[in-house]
Order: C-alpha cells, then structure tokens, then sequence
C-alpha cells in the first residue's frame, strides 16, 4: 500500500464509522462537526459557530435542534449577553457512542513502544494537516459546474 491507498482507506473508514454514529443518533456529519468544536473550544453562540464551520446562523439552528433533540448539547442565556443564547455540549453525553472506539484504540496503541508510538503520532498529526489544508482548498475553489470534475476548466 502507498500513501495514497492509505489515506483512501483510512477515509472511507472514518466517513463510514461517522455515518453510523450519526445514523445511532440521529445526526449528521455537520452536526458532529459543530459537537466537536463546541467540545473543544467551549460554549459558542450560534453566529461564532456558522463563523467556525462556515454555515449560515440559520443553518446553525437546524444544527442545534438535532443535537438538543439528541441530548447532545444545550441552549443557555449567554451570561455576558443575556440577549444571546450558547450552545454548550452536555458533558459526557457522546462519550458513550465513543466507549468502543477509545477502548479499541487504546488496545492498538498498546501494542507499540514509546519510539513507533512517536512516529504513528507524527503520522497522525501530519495526515490531519494535510486534511484540513485538502479541506480549505476545495472549500475555496467552491463547487465545480455541473458534470465537470473539480479542478478542470
């Protein structure tokens, strides 16, 4: 296998396992995206997180409603503003659809050394830069015309 076949792979494993987490929770791709950032970087109104995943604040709403519905997160006065509303995860409540997947990852890195756990680091952070640059760039090229790949004139 080449880079290529390896990158290939370790998408479509991932794109699947966020499927079925979305489909066991009755939320999208987004919706996990905006979950993710919002865990991350704490409680957001809904015009910084359109900002962050690059939605329309009313798209934003959508995204909130399906993971409050989901017990995912929940909207709460702002206490700088009390005329805004945050979203904020509910603490613990994806863990459990996660449970398998730390545990199973925990037993494969537990077979390496520190040494080939430094380098499979390494692997992992830079397949993550290279992702999100992928990302940006097809992100700013838009969407190509109809029938014609991206890219091409």
């Amino acid at each position: 296998m080449d880079g290529r076949d390896f990158g290939r792979e370790l998408s479509t494993a991932v794109v699947a396992f966020h499927e079925a987490v979305g489909a066991h929770l009755g939320v999208t791709a987004v919706d996990q995206r905006a979950l993710a950032l919002i865990g991350s970087k704490g409680p957001m109104s809904a015009g910084e997180l359109a900002k962050e995943i690059n939605l329309t604040p009313g798209a934003i709403t959508g995204v909130a409603d399906r993971l409050e519905r989901a017990g995912l997160v929940r909207r709460e006065p702002d206490p700088g503003d009390r005329r805004r509303v945050v979203i904020s995860a509910v603490p613990g409540a994806f863990g459990p659809v996660f449970a398998g997947l730390a545990a199973a990852m925990d037993d494969v890195v537990a077979r390496y050394g520190p040494q080939e756990r430094q380098v499979i680091a390494d692997w992992v952070t830079r397949t993550i830069d290279v992702l999100k640059e992928q990302t940006r760039l097809l992100s700013a090229a838009g969407k190509p015309a109809a029938g014609k790949p991206a890219g091409r004139p």
